[in-house]
């Protein structure tokens, strides 16, 4: 396959070097595209140093040839460019969320809905939101054993949901207050370091922000699920890039703990790690730079019959980003996709 990535030198882009470099992703050629500020940098792929080009409306024939472009540019960029780098047959795989809603792009997370991927009739494909892939991979298991009615889910989010300089910014922050320095506050509304805000994106005329009606909208999206409800409170937290929900699920009829248990041990994509009385559960610290969903704590709802709750964590940069779009790409070949033939 012949590779491009726009967006090369933001944390995402470099994470989707670092996931195309471990896994055995049969990449022919890799072409990187940044914006002024990052051009002309130069990155290490498999030994080798490539350059990052400048991405410009004045090269029409800049995507000529490539298979797969895997887009982390922010959402404008994604909509401004979609036709130049689709123009010749690429495939746009765009982690923005400048289409995710459109009817005529489908919104895939391998594991729950991977054929959705071969329905392309703009070339884009969109990779959801980061706290959206990583509940409904844990969403699926239980799904298929009653159908979901409702979800209420209350998110801790890492600062690598909001990109690199909220990552140095959250570090600069603690360094300060161990020294008596300045604390820079910039990519948050507030003070990160030894608190946390609940407020991720911008709030809605109905009071939630942009990022809880996201989880709402994608999640009956993916799930095929036009019924499903989902209500959401996303919380910023002082942890650097792993993101951790907790899920409230309400199923069509009661469930057995054990085999939603043995559900989830079987799940793709997922890792149980449930063991209360030896401290043992889900943590961000131990999720980071790691690919899998890990799901714990684990046990029915005493409040509704056919509700059960659990806790769940995954790396936001890999699988809320990177991990997933390259999945999507690694599920269309391994059925039989063939590329910009």
């Amino acid at each position: 396959m012949n590779i491009a990535i726009v967006g090369a030198s933001g944390a995402v882009g470099q994470e989707f070097l670092r996931v195309l470099s471990e896994r055995p992703f049969p990449v022919t050629s890799l072409r990187l595209f940044g914006s002024e500020r990052s051009a002309g940098r130069t990155c290490t792929f498999r030994g080798k140093e490539i350059t990052i080009e400048l991405l410009t409306e004045e090269q029409p024939d800049a995507f000529k040839g490539v298979d797969i472009a895997f887009v982390s540019a922010g959402a404008s960029t994604s909509k401004r460019y979609a036709g130049l780098i689709t123009r010749h047959g690429a495939l746009m795989i765009d982690n923005s969320s400048a289409f995710r809603m459109d009817d005529d792009v489908p919104l895939v997370v391998p594991e729950v809905n991977g054929a959705d991927a071969f329905d392309t009739p703009r070339n884009i494909i969109a990779n959801p939101n980061c706290t959206t892939i990583q509940m409904v991979v844990a969403l699926k298991p239980v799904n298929d054993l009653s159908t979901i009615r409702r979800v209420h889910v209350a998110t801790y989010q890492a600062a690598s949901g909001a990109g690199a300089s909220a990552m140095d910014e959250l570090a600069q922050q603690h360094r300060a207050i161990a020294t008596g320095g300045d604390i820079k506050v910039e990519k948050f509304a507030h003070q990160l370091a030894f608190n946390v805000i609940p407020h991720v994106d911008v709030f809605q005329d109905n009071g939630y922000t942009k990022e809880e009606m996201k989880m709402y909208n994608e999640t009956r999206k993916i799930m095929h699920s036009p019924d499903i409800r989902v209500s959401a409170t996303c919380v910023r937290v002082p942890v650097m890039r792993a993101h951790s929900e907790s899920v409230w699920v309400e199923t069509e009829r009661p469930l057995d703990i054990a085999a939603v248990r043995d559900a989830f041990i079987n799940a793709e994509g997922v890792v149980y790690v449930d063991d209360p009385a030896s401290n043992v559960y889900p943590m961000p610290l131990d999720a980071a730079d790691k690919d899998p969903v890990f799901v714990g704590r684990l046990r029915g709802d005493i409040a509704d019959d056919c509700g059960i709750t659990f806790w769940i964590v995954a790396d936001q940069i890999r699988k809320g980003a990177a991990l997933n779009a390259v999945q999507i790409a690694e599920y269309m070949i391994a059925n039989g996709w063939r590329g910009n033939v």
